[in-house]
């Protein structure tokens, strides 16, 4: 499910500051490659027994992702309940508490990137 987020996508940082500011909220850049990265958080739901990850997709602007100072823009926020054995189903229901901690982090990613 994409959340919809307004003035977190397209918000641009060097690579540095948005690994420190993503560390922070408790986000950990997961996937990467030379054009892209992701930054996931882990969300556990213990009335469902579920797990659920927040991801921020990024993408550089300029630069390599191996450099602290490559440029990216942050692209879509979105969520998935993790699946068995490695996965995430993008297609079920979040819950509300889940929801409600996923907009509070990206409103703090976004508050944080602005300043």
């Amino acid at each position: 499910m994409i959340i919809e987020t307004k003035g977190l996508k397209g918000l641009k940082s060097d690579l540095a500051h948005l690994d420190e500011v993503t560390t922070k909220l408790g986000f950990v850049r997961w996937q990467w490659e030379y054009t892209r990265a992701t930054y996931d958080l882990k969300i556990e739901d213990k009335a469902g027994k579920a797990v659920y990850f927040l991801r921020v997709n990024a993408r550089v602007e300029s630069g390599k992702l191996e450099s602290p100072y490559a440029v990216l823009y942050l692209e879509d926020a979105y969520i998935g309940r993790e699946t068995f054995p490695h996965g995430l189903d993008y297609n079920s229901p979040v819950p509300e508490s889940v929801m409600k901690i996923s907009t509070q982090k990206l409103a703090q990613l976004q508050q944080l990137l602005a300043e």
